[in-house]
């Protein structure tokens, strides 16, 4: 069972779901959250996205089995 591009765009939708919830719940809670995140050395944000990367891997793996 191949992916489609109706499951991209699902997965897509999802993620704006789910990165809007922050900011309509508590915007000045995100906002100062952003400004910590702002602030961080690219090292340290690639870091954060490369655990990301690999936690979503995880979970997609996890899914699937």
């Amino acid at each position: 069972m191949g992916m489609s591009w109706s499951d991209v765009f699902r997965a897509l939708a999802l993620v704006l779901v789910i990165e809007g919830i922050m900011p309509f719940l508590n915007p000045a809670l995100w906002r100062a959250a952003m400004r910590e995140v702002s602030a961080l050395e690219d090292r340290a944000l690639r870091g954060m996205g490369l655990l990301s990367m690999m936690g979503g891997l995880l979970l997609l793996y996890l899914v699937h089995v």
